[in-house]
């Protein structure tokens, strides 16, 4: 089963989307929240999301769903301190933060693959929330 990463600008929008994604998974799937400089600051840090990382690291590797601008930069800096043969089992998906989290995490608690988690988030995008 894979792994999911949290990273936004916020604290506390990071703790609280893996929060929700981890109910909807039943606390089934590793959902880890790399969010803020620190507790308390906004922004983003690296050697936090490489924490995060590591932590949620599995054999069938982890899907990183972010909110925007530096926390790709982060990210990808992140994944470079990574050991090599451990970075090509890592996805920074283009899903949005909080419905792809859900899906992803749904999705994940099924057993399903890396490349299926990410694509199912990613078209988390598309859903109508008014009819």
């Amino acid at each position: 089963m894979i792994g999911i990463v949290i990273v936004s600008h916020s604290p506390k929008v990071a703790q609280g989307t893996a929060e929700l994604a981890q109910e909807m998974s039943q606390e089934r799937v590793k959902i880890v929240a790399a969010g803020g400089v620190d507790d308390e600051t906004i922004g983003t840090n690296a050697e936090r999301i490489l924490a995060a990382l590591q932590e949620a690291e599995t054999e069938d590797g982890v899907l990183v769903l972010l909110d925007l601008g530096s926390a790709v930069m982060s990210t990808q800096v992140a994944i470079e301190m990574l050991p090599e043969e451990k970075r090509d089992k890592v996805t920074i998906s283009e899903a949005p933060l909080v419905e792809g989290a859900i899906v992803a995490s749904v999705e994940a608690s099924l057993g399903r693959s890396l490349e299926e988690v990410n694509n199912a988030a990613v078209e988390a995008r598309n859903m109508e929330k008014l009819t």
